[in-house]
């Protein structure tokens, strides 16, 4: 699993109280529910990160 990094986010307090609640609805943590947005975000803009390559899952030729 990647490793994650710490920093701090400032929003408005409205659009806090709006990720609280849909975090509550989609049964995650508010941090979660940020997480899951940018990379909803990233997906759509196709600026995924790239996946490390797993060494045990690749096969000797």
């Amino acid at each position: 699993m990647a490793k994650k990094k710490a920093f701090a986010l400032r929003m408005n307090e409205e659009m806090l109280k709006s990720i609280e609640k849909w975090a509550a609805d989609e049964f995650r943590s508010t941090n979660g529910q940020i997480e899951w947005m940018l990379m909803q975000s990233l997906k759509n803009a196709k600026r995924e990160p790239k996946k490390k390559n797993d060494s045990s899952l690749q096969t000797p030729e």
